[in-house]
């Protein structure tokens, strides 16, 4: 049968792709649908057409899957961020769970790997539970100034102040910024024409120490925010406020922060802790935005690495030092590196405010540092950590662990495919799977976070 775009056909769905889309087949052609859930039998219609394969949009639910659920979210189906939020949450941590397995078994080639998987651990309270949000400023139709999150795959703003993953505080902020811009007259940013002042505004919020953050990001100078001692003097009428900054941003990309911090208010930096750890976060820091479901990640990176106290640690890709200081409460010497300057001056900070002295950090790329350390000053390692971006980790730096020969490696992934691939190279190497935990950090987001503990084979 020969398919066209805005075809209307009826079929159910009997799986969920990697980006959390039902799939469902029509004479044996397969169809992508987003905001389906497997038993869903519905009407679609296809939006885009493949050789082999096509994406369809829901149009009808004619009979809905055993695990569909209505949104809290009026706006989850069109706003990017929560992508299945129409699907229950148990359901979310089996699929989760699901492509784990299955990308450790089919890029990582590692057969009955269920038997050394934990359970997922899963949230009590799957809403509310971000520290940090970033909400585009814009304009809508009828020039109105807006803010809100951005829709899928789009840089169309979908106007909200109320979201259901974020800290519940954010909405009274938005508030408060938005009519002090409209009070004043300071325009949104364009990113069609460059122009305009207000670009985002950047929250963070200490879940255990209550301390807040608002952060303006500008396409302006200082003196582009008028009576700004009006926005600080409404702000801090909140309580836990700490730290009101400006960050400017000329540049026209979609890079979010720019590199200058301007001091309005407060502190520049809000405190906050990860289990008996505390860390200082400014607005530039990567600091993992679920703090309860952070201690648990961390809690088994550190049982994996299974420390005596005697042990020489490295920690790859440390950031601001959030796993190097959870490690060092253990280890003999921990060792950080990170690429980004102003991560490592925040890590030796957190070192000294926690007062350990068995840290050291170092700035650059991890692939570079870690072999020059070994090979020029002889640094050893009886447990590697690494940490990496979605693309995994370089090649060069999984043979200098290989060299290294670590009694232990801990992975900690946020992408299960370039963890498999990167566990694959491991095991050829000489390194076997021990364990593997699962967490979801992320509730009704496509995103996942696993630890891998690996020891080589001849210990």
């Amino acid at each position: 049968m020969e398919f066209v775009k805005n075809q209307i056909v009826t079929l159910t769905i009997e799986d969920i792709g990697t980006n959390g889309e039902g799939v469902g087949r029509v004479d044996g052609f397969t169809l992508f649908v987003k905001d389906s859930v497997i038993g869903d039998k519905i009407e679609a219609k296809i939006i885009k057409l493949k050789k082999h394969y096509g994406y369809a949009r829901v149009e009808k639910i004619i009979e809905p899957g055993k695990d569909r659920v209505e949104p809290l979210c009026p706006v989850a189906s069109r706003c990017g961020g929560c992508a299945i939020q129409h699907m229950s949450y148990e359901k979310q941590l089996e699929w989760k769970f699901n492509k784990v397995k299955n990308c450790l078994e089919r890029i990582g080639g590692l057969e009955q790997i269920e038997e050394k998987m934990e359970p997922i651990y899963g949230m009590k309270e799957p809403y509310y539970y971000r520290n940090k949000a970033q909400f585009p400023v814009g304009t809508d139709k009828n020039g109105k100034m807006i803010t809100g999150f951005y829709a899928g795959r789009t840089h169309s703003i979908i106007e909200t102040t109320h979201c259901y993953i974020q800290a519940e505080i954010n909405e009274k902020i938005l508030d408060i910024v938005m009519q002090y811009c409209r009070r004043n007259q300071i325009s949104a940013y364009d990113e069609k024409t460059g122009k305009g002042v207000l670009r985002h505004i950047l929250t963070r919020v200490g879940f255990q120490t209550g301390e807040i953050m608002v952060c303006l990001i500008i396409n302006a100078n200082k003196k582009k925010m008028k009576n700004l001692q009006e926005l600080v003097d409404e702000l801090c009428q909140i309580s836990g406020m700490t730290s009101i900054t400006l960050n400017v941003n000329r540049e026209r990309t979609n890079r979010i922060l720019g590199d200058r911090i301007i001091s309005v208010w407060g502190q520049d930096y809000i405190t906050d802790y990860i289990g008996n750890v505390k860390y200082q976060i400014s607005p530039l820091s990567f600091y993992q935005v679920n703090p309860k479901q952070t201690e648990v990640l961390y809690g088994k990176a550190l049982e994996y690495a299974d420390l005596s106290g005697e042990e020489t640690v490295w920690d790859l890709y440390c950031g601001i030092g959030t796993i190097s200081l959870f490690l060092a409460q253990k280890a003999k010497k921990v060792y950080g590196v990170e690429i980004v300057s102003q991560a490592i001056d925040d890590a030796r900070q957190n070192a000294k405010i926690n007062g350990f002295d068995n840290v050291e950090f170092f700035v650059g790329k991890a692939e570079e540092v870690l072999p020059r350390e070994y090979e020029k000053n002889g640094v050893y390692a009886d447990v590697i950590v690494v940490d990496p971006p979605r693309k995994g980790c370089d090649a060069t730096l999984l043979d200098t662990i290989v060299e290294m020969a670590p009694k232990k490696v801990v992975y900690v992934s946020c992408d299960p495919a370039t963890l498999a691939r990167d566990v694959k190279i491991l095991g050829e190497k000489g390194y076997q799977v021990e364990k593997v935990s699962v967490v979801d950090q992320f509730g009704h987001t496509v995103h996942v976070e696993t630890v891998v503990g690996l020891q080589r084979k001849d210990t």
